[in-house]
């Protein structure tokens, strides 16, 4: 593979994981070495898990969290050890060679809910693999990794039907 950078996917808008799921969905189709992490979702059967299990040869989808909300409380320490168990996971698959994309979903959550110590992950981001093509999304994505990313886009929210009291619905937010 050619030079890998690092990508990034905020905002408050929707779209995030979909973007992040459909650059991994498009390299692993051109034979690309893949695996996408979830650091705060849960292995509950989502339907971008469900989709990704269904390819041929399944794309490999590792969630290493919880499942919880924890956006508008503070971490409990098993959350916190569940979450560094789960960054020694990735940090050794992005020091591994073995992948050309790595896709790291809620990764700003990480950082922002104090779950993840910065300045050790900003040390793995730093050293990545010239080949190697880190996708990383989350609301709020500190300023530090947009510094360090080579693309950033932005999910800006304009209207969502949460507004009107629409909760989540299955096969479209999850």
């Amino acid at each position: 593979m050619e030079k890998g950078i690092i990508q990034v996917y905020t905002g408050d808008g929707k779209g995030k994981t979909t973007a992040a799921v459909g650059q991994a969905v498009r390299a692993h189709g051109r034979g690309l070495r893949v695996i996408i992490f979830q650091l705060l979702k849960a292995a509950d059967g989502t339907g971008e898990q469900s989709a990704l299990a269904a390819l041929n040869p399944p794309l490999p989808f590792q969630p290493l969290g919880s499942g919880q909300f924890i956006f508008k409380r503070e971490a409990t320490p098993e959350e916190i050890a569940q979450a560094e168990a789960g960054w020694e996971e990735i940090r050794r698959a992005i020091r591994s060679g073995a992948y050309d994309l790595i896709v790291i979903d809620e990764f700003s959550h990480a950082l922002n809910k104090k779950l993840l110590p910065p300045e050790s992950v900003l040390e793995v981001l730093r050293e990545k693999p010239a080949g190697l093509e880190l996708v990383l999304t989350g609301r709020n994505m500190p300023e530090a990794v947009l510094e360090l990313a080579d693309l950033v886009t932005e999910m800006r929210l304009i209207k969502h039907p949460y507004q009107k009291g629409i909760g989540a619905r299955k096969g479209i937010e999850y």
